[in-house]
């Protein structure tokens, strides 16, 4: 399986889709299935209906955040905040780092 540009705590722009622009930052990632789950305001949303539990007591429907394909996702620049490319190469320490293609400023 291929490495993903993406991983949990970065912030991303989704570029394509029901949510197209909108920015947030990934909570959960699904290697297997190429998706992820990110947490913005304005990040399509699924709605679960659930019984009552011990974590909800009164049951209903719960709003929570769609998994979107990684395809469909851009990592943000953090130096200019714009969405950028992903690269890979290796630091001082000879370890891979990933860094921005467009400023080329290394992602942690």
């Amino acid at each position: 399986m291929a490495k993903l540009h993406i991983k949990k705590g970065d912030t991303v722009k989704v570029i394509a889709g029901e949510s197209k622009g909108a920015e947030g930052v990934i909570r959960k990632v699904f290697p297997e299935k190429q998706r992820a789950i990110v947490e913005g305001n304005d990040i399509k949303k699924l709605s679960r209906h659930t019984k009552p539990n011990a974590a909800n007591p009164d049951g209903g429907i719960i709003k929570e955040e769609a998994p979107i394909h990684i395809s469909n996702l851009m990592l943000v620049d953090p130096k200019t905040g714009k969405a950028t490319r992903v690269g890979r190469k290796l630091n001082e320490e000879g370890k891979k780092v990933r860094y921005a293609k467009k400023s080329g400023e290394v992602i942690s």
